[in-house]
């Protein structure tokens, strides 16, 4: 592992700044605590400890593997790139909060680290032994549980957040180490386990920039909220009722595309949580309203033993139209043998019939109608058999070839092409499919992780490279509604969409872009070039980091809505953690621009009596559970628990009162 180097004291580090690397003395290493620690390979880890450094003031040990890959370098070489990233990211994060912290202290330093191995000895020189939290953020899932486990016999009473990617082994080993952590006697506010999932996180934000007039959705156990984008309301026309306006975006009536790239620090960016007076001010300016909240429990995907094959899809189109001929010269002959021979029409369809298979006999004797009616009807029945042999081999065919991979139907429009399947595309598909949305899957891997889940959804699947002439063109692009570009590599996101909107100039397009500055450099050449389409970009790590910061601090953030390059947090808080609330009512605690109290949790005792929460008589006879149309005159109580809807800055300082109304958690000695 390298690190600071030794010194006589240790000098703080300025905030943004990674020290040098090399070796940890043991002086530093002791004078750590309560800290919190970060182990990542990829930018989540990143964007994580300048989250924790930048907004909510922490003292943070990022530990990285080594820049090579193998050994250590030497103190100042290789770590150029992780300084320039950290720079970049603290410097993003700085301006999104607003202020760019929580007003801590200058000694509260990021210092990172270098370990090729997770070890006990590296998390214990990265003073894991005194640290309050500790997030272990590896995109391998094997790396993050053998961490886990090893940093929870270095400290019992951790904070782990583990990322991983397999739900249920997730669930199994939060539940492991949460009974390790009762038969051991600690207290149930010690020694946290939680278990997250960056793509599952992401996945309904992803999903719904890609649909023009799908609601922003933030799940969190079993918990739907929507917010609809609204577009400018014009002259003379009041936007549309909702429970709250959650943000004014950029988007005007002279500019109905709006400042998308702009990350929100200066006037052209997105206004969040607005009061009433900035909203009814903002003529002519979209806003972004919470219009429905619903439960959504866990939906399954749909499989190929829940779903009927179509018949289209079982038969092609010319043997459709062969047996269909077929019938109708059967008919025909039957109606004629009925006007020659004067026969009961049953009978006389029964005597076609046993002519067509060849088993009546001849119609000796008959007359001559009949004798040529039987003629042609032998003709037909030997046209018969190739078209039921063909028909038996087709079935087959269409049985076989359903565990592959299906191309684009010919005729398909408006639907959704989906670049890349990775963890982060598998689950945009799922999502995309559980909307009932039409896609088409563009993946240059063979092998990837989603290519078995677009097979067993029936779900077409071009496999190449998309930056290839000919690869988009096969998943109907010009014919598309939107592209969603998800892909790790920014410059293949970009060139894809690039190309596809000299295909369509039309087409809306959702990028995967990390970097801040690049992705406003590209919105807003796009925009230039075709100002009549949409471009939409999102991070992953951005939309993710939240969430892990909120449970690092203890608080489970319940999920994070993007607002064009910025973010909106909800997250379900006590009362009694924030004083200024206590005592006071709904409207006066709500802070323009901070934090606003959405929802009320009605399980309690306090907030069913004394004043109704809710507006009208809508609050009597309510079942316990989660009151969103709040009553402005409402007071809050100190037993109330509270969903909020809050900035970056707005949730780090809501979460720091928490901290400081709560104590320090206990750091054990080493």
């Amino acid at each position: 592992m390298t690190a600071v180097p030794p010194s006589s004291s240790p000098a703080p580090v300025p905030a943004g700044s990674t020290a040098p690397a090399s070796a940890l003395p043991p002086q530093r290493a002791a004078a750590l605590s309560g800290h919190m620690a970060v182990c990542g390979d990829d930018t989540l880890a990143h964007r994580l400890a300048a989250e924790l450094r930048g907004v909510h003031g922490q003292q943070v040990v990022l530990v990285v593997p080594p820049t090579g890959g193998g050994a250590p370098q030497p103190a100042g070489g290789g770590r150029g790139r992780t300084t320039a990233l950290l720079g970049r990211i603290t410097a993003a994060v700085a301006r999104a909060s607003g202020n760019g912290g929580t007003g801590a202290a200058d000694d509260r330093a990021l210092v990172t680290m270098e370990a090729g191995e997770l070890s006990e000895e590296a998390l214990a020189d990265a003073g894991i032994a005194r640290a309050s939290a500790l997030a272990l953020v590896h995109d391998d899932d094997e790396v993050n549980i053998r961490a886990a486990l090893a940093a929870r016999r270095i400290n019992p009473r951790l904070r782990l957040v583990i990322r991983m990617y397999n739900r249920k082994l997730g669930q199994h080993l939060e539940q492991l180490l949460d009974q390790a952590a009762v038969v051991a006697g600690l207290d149930s506010s010690d020694a946290t386990v939680t278990v997250l999932s960056d793509a599952d996180s992401v996945a309904p934000a992803l999903a719904a920039t890609a649909v023009a007039g799908t609601s922003k959705v933030v799940h969190a156990d079993g918990l739907l909220l929507r917010a609809v984008e609204q577009a400018p309301p014009g002259p003379g026309r009041a936007p549309q009722p909702g429970l709250a306006t959650l943000a004014l975006l950029s988007a005007t009536d002279n500019d109905p595309a709006g400042a998308e790239g702009s990350d929100g620090s200066g006037d052209a960016g997105p206004r969040l949580l607005p009061d009433a007076e900035a909203v009814a001010a903002a003529t002519g300016r979209g806003a972004l309203v919470l219009q429905a909240v619903s439960y959504s429990g866990p939906a399954l995907p749909p499989g190929w033993a829940g779903r009927r094959m179509p018949f289209r899809e079982l038969f092609s189109r010319r043997l459709r139209w062969s047996v269909a001929g077929l019938v109708g010269a059967v008919l025909a002959m039957a109606v004629a043998s009925i006007l020659v021979t004067g026969d009961h029409p049953l009978h006389a369809t029964y005597l076609t019939l046993l002519d067509l298979f060849s088993v009546n006999d001849p119609a000796l004797g008959e007359s001559t109608g009949r004798k040529v009616l039987q003629l042609l009807s032998g003709l037909v029945g030997l046209l018969l058999l190739p078209v039921l042999f063909a028909a038996v081999l087709e079935a087959l065919g269409t049985f076989r070839s359903a565990s592959s991979l299906r191309r684009a139907p010919r005729g398909l429009s408006g639907h959704v092409v989906l670049l890349g399947l990775g963890k982060i595309g598998t689950r945009v598909l799922a999502r995309l499919r559980e909307l009932d949305i039409p896609v088409v899957c563009v993946e240059a891997d063979p092998e990837a992780r989603g290519v078995s889940l677009a097979r067993r959804l029936r779900v077409p699947t071009i496999i190449g490279d998309a930056t290839q002439e000919g690869v988009l063109e096969a998943a109907k692009i010009h014919r598309a509604h939107s592209l969603l570009a998800l892909t790790s590599a920014d410059t293949i996101n970009l060139e894809a969409a690039l190309y596809a909107r000299s295909v369509q100039p039309g087409l809306r397009v959702s990028l995967r872009l990390f970097d801040d500055a690049f992705a406003t450099a590209v919105y807003r050449t796009l925009r230039t070039a075709h100002p009549g389409a949409l471009t939409r970009s999102r991070s992953v790590s951005t939309l993710a980091a939240p969430a892990f910061a909120g449970a690092m601090l203890g608080r489970e953030i319940l999920g994070a809505l993007p607002v064009e390059r910025t973010v909106l947090l909800f997250a379900a808080l006590d009362v009694a953690g924030q004083p200024q609330w206590a005592g006071r009512t709904v409207a006066e605690a709500f802070r323009p621009g901070a934090w606003r109290v959405l929802a009320l949790d009605t399980s309690g005792s306090s907030a069913t009596s004394g004043t109704s929460a809710v507006s009208g008589a809508r609050g009597r006879d309510r079942a316990p559970g989660l009151v969103w149309d709040l009553d402005p005159g409402h007071r809050l109580l100190p037993e109330d628990r509270v969903v909020v809807a809050a900035t970056r800055q707005g949730m780090a300082e809501l979460l720091a009162r928490g901290q400081r109304q709560a104590g320090p958690p206990p750091v054990p000695q080493p």
